[in-house]
């Protein structure tokens, strides 16, 4: 299931090391994805997070305060 996903990173690194959290969505609407994983850019065969969006926007709330 996790090999066919689309991971990004956000446009806010810099590309220069691997110090990035890429993220991915699996999709059941074609509006909303349905889960969002989150791996370390690092270790791509590593452990990944699997979270509701709703969890997801959560925590990128969050992190923008601070």
């Amino acid at each position: 299931m996790t090999s066919n996903l689309r991971w990004f990173k956000s446009s806010y690194s810099d590309g220069g090391g691997g110090n990035c959290v890429e993220a991915a969505y699996t999709w059941h609407q074609p509006t909303r994805p349905a889960t969002v994983h989150v791996r370390d850019s690092k270790q791509t065969d590593g452990p990944l997070l699997a979270v509701t969006p709703t969890a997801w926007t959560t925590f990128l709330t969050d992190a923008r305060r601070g």
